[in-house]
């Protein structure tokens, strides 16, 4: 969620003024020697008293009155006007916004407490949280705020994507529009802590110091080690982080510690679980390689349409990680390029101002579509009247004991084996990322990990590859993906990681370096030749395949059912590249260490619990394990 802090400093990094396409509602560009905004810092109001940091950015070239673009933050508010245009705000301001941005209660001088909480209790008129801080807000705003038009929009990528989205619960009638982008919805299913169960041990306990570490200001936390891996796996048991380094200081830490199931405290969290209705037109934004909120946008789409009558629950997805769509370009993520395309400013431009637009400005069109994603592969954005798409066939692709994938079933053969096998061991974990692996913040590789060439652990001992042949056509996938293993461990609980990878072909890329000279240093490894691009991966912990409220022991070496939902994507897999499956079973450091030995809370699991499993995975025509993929004709 910490995206939204680049954006503060995006808005008071200059960035080169462009000239403005007029709109009907456009104020015209004011000349170079006028400042672009008017700056105020308020304090507003809400029910209980309390105050919040508040900064009012006015153009100053406005000519009548504009609607007001709200933004929720934790992570701090500009303390001066940008002098130049960010390239993130060029686009809306084109048509004229007075841009509000807020610090959240309990955060910088905001007064208050701040729970890093999303409960909210609509049947508790005395409740504080930030839906009724959100309505408060904007009721202060229409009226205190001189020349705008009654009409208001939120908006906000990660946590200010969460704060915009909370305002659905109870919206402001002046609320005429959101977009809320990659917000999380239910911190223990998916998102940012966890994955179905299994801690994000990594990003959850370094992200809760960052923010309720001091109030006024954004922590790091400071690692002893240079290679973060190193220090997770030193650190030993997830208990020995408030032992040896919190010791019960940071709140939030010590919710999750204390709630490893899914019980009462994380179903309050997920406050999507009271969303069954479009009440307010909402741009829903996600990224199909999203490090952090990849699965919460796909959420509040699904709940805001089960009672959509107007229209007005729209989604928006594309190749980009956590917050991309904000960059300047957005013209590729890693090395991988999109054909040309900027698609970050694609989407500000055709889809993000021409949205607000109609909504606040009463300009333009609505959209025609329900769904509009850039599609990865064939490098084109694409229109989708429904989601997903009726005409994607769900189509199985099965994992042979040979080491092959094809979308032939198994057979009974006397000379294939009915499982591959190896041998999952805690006390050496598959790296998630390339080591030395540097912490979630600041900056460092964070952001990019997703798409990372996984050739790095494609021939470790305790990782199964599974490979197709080369594609005789282009395979496309769009829609929800999941996967369906027969697997069993001679332990008592377990993970599995499923990862879905298009292998490019060896010639994928002519190299452009001087043939006699070679390569310089470090740019052979620049290169998608033989590249293995991950495109969908996810993982599942055992203890929680019966139920997430009530963990159970597996039973050793009995083979099992596992469903592994991998979201949803829109992807090409292109003639002549190969499609990939690796199965895992460590992911670390972020996937904590599952024991492999039953114990009532993995949090609270000493050294001497984990200990070293023979997975298997099956491929019989009765235990076929497979991935469905929906396949357009």
């Amino acid at each position: 969620m910490y995206i939204a802090r680049i954006a503060i400093l995006l808005m008071l990094a200059g960035v080169p003024l462009t000239s403005a396409q007029e709109t009907p509602s456009a104020p015209s560009q004011p000349p170079p020697s006028q400042p672009l905004f008017q700056f105020q810092e308020v304090m507003v109001p809400v029910r209980d008293g309390v105050h919040l940091q508040t900064v009012i950015l006015t153009p100053t070239n406005a000519t009548k009155p504009l609607p007001i673009l709200f933004r929720r933050t934790p992570y701090g508010v500009p303390e001066k006007a940008p002098e130049q245009m960010p390239a993130s705000l060029k686009e809306l301001a084109q048509d004229g916004y007075i841009f509000v941005i807020q610090n959240l209660r309990g955060r910088f001088k905001s007064e208050g407490y701040f729970k890093l909480s999303s409960e909210v209790d609509l049947s508790d008129a005395k409740a504080t949280n930030e839906t009724t801080d959100a309505y408060d807000s904007i009721e202060w705003l229409m009226k205190n705020v001189p020349n705008n038009n009654g009409k208001a929009g939120m908006y906000g990528v990660s946590y200010d994507g969460l704060t915009t989205a909370l305002a659905l619960l109870h919206p402001h009638p002046a609320l005429k529009a959101i977009s809320e982008q990659a917000s999380p919805v239910d911190q223990w299913m998916n998102d940012d802590d966890h994955r179905y169960g299994a801690l994000r041990e990594s990003y959850d306990f370094e992200y809760a110091v960052l923010e309720q570490a001091d109030k006024s200001k954004n922590t790091n936390f400071e690692f002893e080690t240079y290679d973060t891996f190193e220090w997770y796996l030193n650190l030993g048991p997830v208990s020995n982080i408030n032992e040896k380094y919190l010791h019960g200081k940071i709140p939030y830490w010590n919710d999750t510690v204390e709630h490893p199931d899914y019980d009462d405290f994380w179903k309050k969290e997920a406050w999507v679980r009271q969303l069954h209705a479009s009440t307010v037109p909402n741009l829903n934004v996600a990224g199909f390689w999203d490090q952090e909120d990849p699965w919460g946008p796909w959420q509040i789409f699904r709940h805001a349409a089960e009672h959509d009558p107007d229209h007005t629950n729209f989604i928006v997805a594309g190749p980009w990680f956590h917050g991309e769509w904000h960059t300047a370009k957005g013209d590729s993520i890693g090395i991988i390029p999109f054909g040309g395309h900027e698609t970050a400013r694609e989407f500000r431009e055709n889809i993000e101002a021409a949205f607000f637009r109609y909504y606040l400005h009463g300009v333009g069109e609505k959209p025609d579509w329900q769904a509009s994603t850039f599609q990865s592969g064939s490098n084109s954005w694409h229109k989708y009247p429904a989601w997903p798409p009726s005409e994607a066939k769900p189509t199985k692709l099965y994992l042979h004991s040979d080491g092959t994938l094809s979308f032939v079933a198994p057979e009974n053969s006397k000379t294939e084996k009915p499982f591959r096998e190896y041998v999952s061991d805690p006390a050496n974990p598959v790296p998630y990322r390339l080591r030395p692996i540097s912490p979630t913040y600041p900056a460092g590789d964070w952001r990019m990990w997703e798409v990372a060439d996984q050739r790095f652990v494609d021939h470790r001992p305790d990782v199964l590859s599974y490979v197709s042949t080369p594609l005789d056509h282009d395979l496309v996938v769009t829609g929800p993906l999941s996967a369906e293993l027969f697997a069993s461990t001679s332990g008592t609980d377990s993970d599995f990681v499923v990862k879905l990878i298009d292998v490019y072909p060896q010639g994928a890329r002519k190299p452009d370096w001087n043939p006699e000279q070679g390569p310089k240093p470090g740019q052979y490894a620049q290169s998608l030749n033989g590249y293995e691009l991950p495109v969908a991966m996810e993982v599942r912990r055992g203890r929680y395949l019966q139920s997430f409220e009530q963990p159970h022991a597996l039973v050793a070496n009995q083979p099992i059912k596992w469903d592994v939902p991998l979201r949803d994507h829109d992807y090409v897999f292109l003639k002549g590249h190969r499609l990939m499956v690796q199965v895992q079973s460590t992911w670390f450091p972020v996937i904590d260490r599952n024991p492999q030995r039953f114990v009532p809370s993995i949090y609270k699991a000493k050294a001497g619990d984990f200990t070293p499993a023979t997975q298997r995975i099956y491929s019989t025509p009765d235990l076929a394990s497979h991935l469905v993929l929906p396949v357009m004709p």
